[in-house]
């Protein structure tokens, strides 16, 4: 059975949930994590986990303050371990089973990330216009993250320009070289696990340019203000 979104409205998820993807209830993060690397051919590396200390749960990175606890990179040189590799991928999640699946962006995707209530509008907009969608991940910081082509983080000032926007007016982050997201099933300390808000499926294996979303992420980030 598949993970799905509390509050998430079915028209946003309608057909595109038959893709092997999203994690099936008993499966490792090993088995996600090989599942991406082997089906999606995402890079993928393993991040922090959660560690149970007298009933409570702490990022094994060991700060007792750590903004995203088992949901963060563990090394400085995450970008060198990321690998596309299935057999890389098993061996690091053999190495440590409890370990966060994290996708490095800006090699086969750049991400635009937004709040929670403007994708949600985003998303709606987007259905009624019949737009191609990626992927789209909802974290529990409250964002969600829409799969674009590598090279986003280049044009969106541009195009936010076109459309009267400056890049420091509205709440879109374009993720390209050197950042990641945390994947599905990721849990962030107490809030939660990151879910697909899109899932991946065979339909979306082509990802949209971000001149195709930024239209409807500009307007709902603007309505979000």
């Amino acid at each position: 059975m598949e993970e799905t979104i509390p509050g998430a409205r079915a028209p946003h998820t309608a057909g595109r949930t038959a893709g092997r993807i999203p994690q099936q209830r008993g499966e490792s993060l090993l088995e996600t994590a090989v599942r991406y690397a082997e089906e999606r051919h995402w890079d993928v590396f393993p991040g922090t986990w959660l560690e149970a200390v007298d009933g409570v749960q702490h990022c094994s990175c060991g700060d007792p303050v750590c903004a995203a606890p088992g949901a963060h990179p563990a090394h400085e040189d995450w970008a060198a371990l990321a690998t596309g590799s299935a057999t890389a991928v098993r061996r690091m999640w053999q190495e440590r089973p409890p370990a966060s699946i994290l996708l490095p962006t800006g090699r086969t995707f750049d991400a635009m990330s937004v709040p929670e209530t403007a994708g949600f509008l985003a998303l709606a907009r987007m259905e009624r216009w019949g737009s191609a969608l990626g992927p789209v991940i909802l974290s529990p910081e409250r964002r969600m993250q829409f799969f674009v082509l590598p090279g986003a983080c280049v044009k969106v000032p541009e195009l936010l320009r076109r459309l009267g926007w400056s890049t420091a007016s509205l709440d879109l982050v374009a993720l390209g070289e050197g950042a990641y997201v945390a994947a599905p099933p990721t849990r962030y300390g107490s809030r939660g696990a990151a879910q697909w808000a899109c899932r991946p499926t065979p339909a979306n294996r082509w990802l949209p340019d971000v001149e195709e979303l930024i239209p409807a992420l500009a307007y709902a980030c603007g309505r979000d203000r």
